[in-house]
């Protein structure tokens, strides 16, 4: 536990000082005026209370990414501690707060327009298809769980199908109608669940006091077996709760609604860092569970386990509140992010319905179409997950290069940008070239060693030419 407690004590100490510093180095200007106000809509750049649009970012964010992804990599004994402080401080908050801003200072683009505008319209061309490819997974991976749960307490009426057409619908909804309607209405609610369920699980952690490992006795990997390795999977595994490119979409939908630059840092990076915190303190309440129970079941049952014996009946009845809304709140706000890409790349206005249905009914048909593969092969889920889960990192790899971009070009310092890009770049090729090849051609399958000899070449590759780009930026400004 005391590992725990510095861990935790190192997230708020974060958000406090390098919070800071990369708001001064963002130069926050409170008279600046932000898209909110000067391109309102009442769709999607909607003006919208500080408080609201916190809670909103933080669910948009973290959905169950925090609590199944910090399960998982409990698994990873205490390195999953350090990933999730280290990750959410330097990494994930970071490029959440300068990635949203970067869209507050461009009008509210969305993430391919921002990745377009720094390393070429090649990349934004790539970037349009990848993030919607990945918007649609994110959709898909979060209808068929919490309809599963929903079609298990509920009469056998209302069955699996039932539940995925009445999520499926909802989904479209809340993906055209004006953002502060159902989206800002529902989700200050949700999240405040999520927080609430959080907070009473660190309460229990500090009353019961449990032994659990420490990080100077060691980074074992107890719970995983030979074939999961810390570098690259924990990296993979945990990522809503350090770093994650999903959140580089969701974050301009946000930088569409907020109302002075001055929140940026609270909002954007603060929203990250009590992500951090939810992650931190599922991974020690996983771990406890296993000490005691083993790691046998899946994350879902250990959710409901942990917060009915820990919080009594509330706590079981938020639980499976939270279950089945926090993916359903991630899955409605990535085809949304999904719609406005696809608008701003066709450059198509959003206020009318019309315009929002041309674009969402043959999104939302591609959604149905992975979502019937899903339910049609019993590995189906399996699959997607992991396309998700790599296609998610390799945003955030994008991103990073991006920023370190934008900030070498503003003549900031761009070395708080360029490690975590090269340390992301390192663990997505390792992971595509690591893991193995199945039926759907999810990895290359190469030795472990040889796959990390191959990216850490990729990314010295990728930084050379960075280097080169700078000198030569450098040589044109003299």
């Amino acid at each position: 536990m005391i590992t725990f407690t510095i861990a935790l004590v190192v997230l708020v100490l974060g958000y406090v000082f390098y919070g800071k510093y990369l708001a001064r180095l963002l130069d926050i200007n409170p008279q600046n005026v932000t898209p909110a106000v000067s391109k309102a809509d009442g769709v999607d750049y909607v003006p919208m209370p500080t408080w609201k649009i916190f809670m909103i970012q933080f669910l948009n964010i973290a959905g169950l990414g925090p609590i199944f992804g910090a399960i998982m990599g409990a698994k990873f004994g205490t390195s999953s501690y350090l990933w999730i402080v280290l990750g959410t401080i330097f990494a994930g908050a970071m490029h959440d707060f300068v990635s949203a801003m970067i869209s507050v200072r461009s009008g509210g683009q969305s993430l391919p327009q921002i990745i377009g505008s720094y390393l070429g319209n090649i990349i934004q061309k790539i970037m349009v298809v990848f993030s919607i490819i990945l918007m649609v997974l994110v959709g898909v991976t979060f209808i068929s769980q919490p309809a599963a749960i929903l079609d298990k307490i509920t009469p056998d009426f209302f069955n699996l199908y039932f539940w995925i057409v009445v999520i499926f619908l909802y989904y479209l909804l809340a993906t055209m109608f004006p953002i502060d309607k159902i989206i800002g209405k529902v989700y200050p609610l949700f999240a405040f669940v999520l927080l609430f369920m959080a907070f009473g699980i660190m309460v229990v952690l500090f009353v019961r006091w449990p032994d659990l490992p420490e990080m100077w006795n060691g980074f074992g990997t107890k719970y995983m077996d030979s074939h999961s390795p810390i570098f690259p999977m924990m990296f993979i595994s945990i990522a809503c709760g350090a770093i994650s490119g999903f959140h580089a979409t969701q974050s301009p939908m946000m930088a569409r609604c907020i109302k002075n630059e001055k929140y940026g840092m609270p909002v954007f990076y603060g929203a990250m860092v009590a992500e951090g915190i939810v992650a931190l303190v599922w991974a020690a309440a996983a771990t406890s569970y296993y000490n005691e129970f083993g790691a046998s079941q899946q994350p879902a049952d250990i959710v409901m386990a942990i917060s009915k014996s820990w919080l009594g009946p509330l706590g079981g009845f938020l639980a499976i509140l939270g279950v089945i809304a926090a993916p359903i709140t991630s899955g409605d706000t990535a085809l949304r992010a999904a719609r406005i890409i696809i608008a701003d790349g066709l450059h198509m206005q959003q206020k009318k319905i019309s315009s929002r249905l041309v674009i969402s009914l043959p999104l939302f048909a591609i959604t149905a179409i992975a979502l019937i593969f899903t339910l049609s092969d019993s590995n189906g889920f399996d699959v997607v997950w992991r396309y998700f889960s790599w296609c998610n990192q390799q945003l955030s790899v994008f991103t990073l290069w991006t920023i370190t971009v934008f900030l070498a070009l503003n003549k900031k310092n761009y070395i708080i940008s360029l490690i975590p890009a090269m340390f992301m770049t390192m663990v997505t090729i390792t992971y595509i070239l690591q893991f193995p090849a199945g039926k759907y051609i999810e990895g290359v399958g190469l030795n472990g060693n040889v796959a990390i000899i191959l990216a850490g070449t990729i990314t010295i590759v990728c930084v050379c030419l960075f280097m080169n780009w700078i000198s030569k930026v450098k040589k044109n400004s003299i």
